[in-house]
């Protein structure tokens, strides 16, 4: 059933449900993601994060429930795993241009974007040759070309170290308060993004809590599913007034 969109929302799923043959991946699962708001979907594999992200992104149908989209809604994604051929000759420059007018507005547009994910020494490295962390900055690089009101990420830190994750998820929260974009990100660990998260939905095929991180982190549900010992691990949140690069030099603080 058709349903009106909160005016501040870019996009609202209401009540879906999804079953792949005789089984059920999602049940009466809701969420919505303002402008400037990190939304975080957590859960155990199985749970029916990627397929709620495939519905919302209208790639597959809902057997039930609607989703809505702000009018003319700029998208960005950034996908969980990127196959390559390893003997495929593809810099980061060409890989980036893929899809895009090869205008020099838009390559002037790329350089900018590797600036920002402090990768720009990468632009004619061969991207079978990145590691993961790099990889990983070049497909948000790649997400944030069409200048997106709302960014779609799945489980972005993927394959990264610990060290690497917190630079990566600090990176998307400025990212988020530079664009003003929104952000629904896929997670299977909370307390990964415990310090870079607005909202987070819990879900194992039906939403079993959400809100504040902090709050989350303690419902009985979430533990019931991860289990107390989760809690009890230290979030690094960073309050550094510098942030690094891949080489761990420190990068001045943006606009000072």
């Amino acid at each position: 059933q058709a349903f009106k969109m909160s005016k501040e929302a870019l996009l609202e799923a209401r009540n879906i449900s999804k079953t792949f043959g005789k089984h059920q991946v999602l049940d009466d699962v809701s969420l919505s993601v303002n402008p400037k708001q990190i939304v975080t979907l957590i859960g155990p594999n199985g749970a029916g994060k990627t397929t709620l992200v495939r519905i919302a992104l209208a790639l597959i149908s809902a057997d039930e429930g609607s989703v809505v989209k702000k009018p003319k809604l700029r998208l960005g994604y950034m996908p969980q795993k990127l196959y390559i051929e390893s003997t495929l000759p593809l810099t980061v420059k060409r890989f980036l241009q893929l899809g895009q007018k090869v205008l020099r507005k838009e390559i002037n547009e790329i350089e900018k974007k590797l600036s920002r994910m402090q990768i720009h020494h990468l632009y004619n490295q061969q991207i079978t040759s990145l590691s993961s962390g790099e990889l990983q900055r070049v497909l948000l690089a790649r997400a944030l070309l069409r200048n997106p009101e709302l960014l779609v990420l799945d489980e972005p830190a993927r394959g990264v170290d610990l060290s690497g994750q917190s630079e990566l998820y600090e990176l998307i929260s400025s990212v988020k308060e530079e664009q003003g974009c929104g952000v629904l990100m896929i997670s299977h660990d909370l307390n990964l993004v415990m310090s870079s998260t607005d909202e987070v939905v819990c879900l194992n095929k039906h939403v079993c809590c959400h809100g504040r991180p902090d709050s989350v982190s303690k419902d009985p549900a979430y533990l019931k599913l991860f289990g107390a010992r989760e809690n009890n691990i230290a979030v690094y949140k960073h309050q550094h007034s510098h942030s690094h690069d891949l080489k761990r030099n420190i990068l001045p603080v943006a606009g000072k």
